[in-house]
């Protein structure tokens, strides 16, 4: 009897080493999307009063949890039943990505001066109550952690299922590496969006004087900085996601351009990707708009 509990005991300390080489492995081929998640996430948790930023950032991390709830099941699911599906999921997200990206380069670029109509449609939108933009700017938050969530679940599961690992394995180390993602991105953003309120705690401990005064300083002055290249950043790895899914998960692009860098054909799919999305988005609009005119 003892020998059988020392067996279990053998088993469960030889599969938690398993899960955790593996685990190791599949954190280190989602670092690159985690990287975009970063910086994605970074840029939408940002543009809040100070005293709301932690409250907004913990109602995002919650979203993501609860994402990654969802999403768990469900890939398990589709890999199982069909895991042909998995792959038109993530195109579908892919180009949500895109568009989301593109949109903000089209805004940012063909910036123009509104007319009267649209001067009056832009302060009613003003004159929306802080708890409701914080609330859309959260949802948008989740929504597009969802998708990125989506790749990263994707990526690590399929780690353990190219070296053959048993089902729990999978479960296991599936579930940590998307725990993992959310904790350490959210972490990482939270020490991001806080760093003028270290700097002035670090200017007031120090009377202002000597290395930490001028520390503190340096990152209440960094923060606007470090917000505007995030939110470039964050723009750029919209696209390249989106462009990496069409580019792996789409078996005509598998061969195209063979002589161009991954980053670029990344890079311009995003972009035709996204233009698409944006067309089918405004033509839908207009139509919508046409359609329901009185």
């Amino acid at each position: 009897m003892a020998s059988g509990f020392f067996a279990i005991l053998d088993d469960i300390a030889a599969l938690m080493d398993d899960v955790a080489v593996t685990s190791k492995i599949a954190t280190q081929k989602t670092a690159g999307i985690l990287g975009d998640d970063l910086a994605v996430n970074a840029e939408k948790a940002t543009g809040f009063l100070s005293s709301r930023e932690i409250p907004v950032l913990w109602a995002i991390t919650k979203g993501s949890f609860i994402n990654k709830l969802i999403i768990l099941p469900i890939v398990f699911l589709l890999n199982w039943l069909y895991a042909p599906a998995i792959n038109y999921v993530l195109i579908l997200g892919g180009f949500y990505l895109a568009f989301e990206g593109v949109e903000k380069v089209i805004e940012f670029l063909f910036h123009r001066e509104k007319k009267g109509h649209e001067v009056i449609e832009e302060i009613e939108e003003d004159q929306k109550s802080s708890e409701e933009i914080e609330k859309e700017k959260v949802k948008s938050a989740i929504t597009t952690d969802f998708i990125l969530s989506i790749e990263i679940v994707i990526i690590a599961l399929g780690t353990v299922l190219e070296e053959s690992h048993p089902f729990i394995t999978q479960i296991l180390v599936t579930s940590l590496v998307a725990f993992i993602a959310t904790v350490g991105v959210y972490g990482i953003v939270a020490l991001i969006v806080r760093m003028d309120d270290a700097g002035f705690k670090l200017i007031k401990k120090s009377n202002d004087k000597g290395f930490f005064g001028r520390l503190g300083h340096v990152l209440v002055k960094a923060l606007p900085i470090v917000i505007k290249i995030l939110a470039v950043v964050g723009t750029i790895a919209l696209i390249m996601v989106a462009g990496g899914i069409f580019l792996h998960r789409i078996e005509f692009f598998h061969g195209i351009l063979p002589t161009w860098p991954d980053v670029l054909k990344e890079l311009t799919l995003g972009v035709v990707g996204g233009l698409a999305a944006v067309a089918v988005f405004t033509l839908g609009k207009g139509i919508y708009s046409l359609a329901t005119k009185k």
